[in-house]
């Protein structure tokens, strides 16, 4: 074997346990870390170079005082009573998630930012598009800092909530 192959080889295997790390790290998070559905927001993708996704804005329960701020605010989310809630950082650190308070439906929620992309295949239709009674739910996993990662979506009906199968 030659010098060249043997940094070569270095180089890739040094890349792979990184990536595996990084995987790991999402797969623990995933097994310990909250899990929840929430309500989303489709909205449209901006970014046509990075694939065939779904772009959705999740929404939460906001805080009593996270209801006083019309801009968006650092927040850290967390899930009580399965469900999602939004309430101000006091100490904003790292990665920061934001949200702002609107009224959708007649009712006061809590839109987090950044929005979450979930990617889905060539062949499966547009999830974001649903017959009207239908709302559009995510699983999310909440990490220790930085914005949910998305898990799966599904559809509410008549208080039902369904997973998709988007595989």
């Amino acid at each position: 074997m030659t010098t060249g192959m043997r940094k070569g080889l270095t180089i890739a295997a040094i890349h792979l346990a990184m990536v595996a790390s990084l995987g790991g790290k999402l797969l623990i998070d995933r097994a310990t870390r909250p899990r929840v559905w929430a309500r989303t927001a489709p909205i449209d993708p901006d970014l046509p170079i990075r694939g065939r996704y779904v772009r959705l804005r999740i929404e939460g329960v906001p805080a009593a005082d996270l209801s006083e701020q019309p801009y968006l605010v650092p927040v850290v989310l967390g899930v009580q009573n399965d469900t999602l809630t939004v309430a101000p950082d006091p100490h904003p650190s790292g990665p920061r998630v934001t949200a702002r308070t609107v009224v959708r439906d007649g009712r006061q929620t809590a839109q987090v930012d950044p929005p979450l992309a979930f990617f889905i295949p060539e062949h499966v239709s547009d999830p974001s598009i649903r017959a009207a009674g239908e709302e559009l739910w995510v699983e999310v996993t909440l990490p220790k800092q930085g914005p949910p990662r998305p898990i799966r979506l599904g559809v509410k009906k008549d208080g039902v909530l369904t997973p998709l199968a988007v595989e």
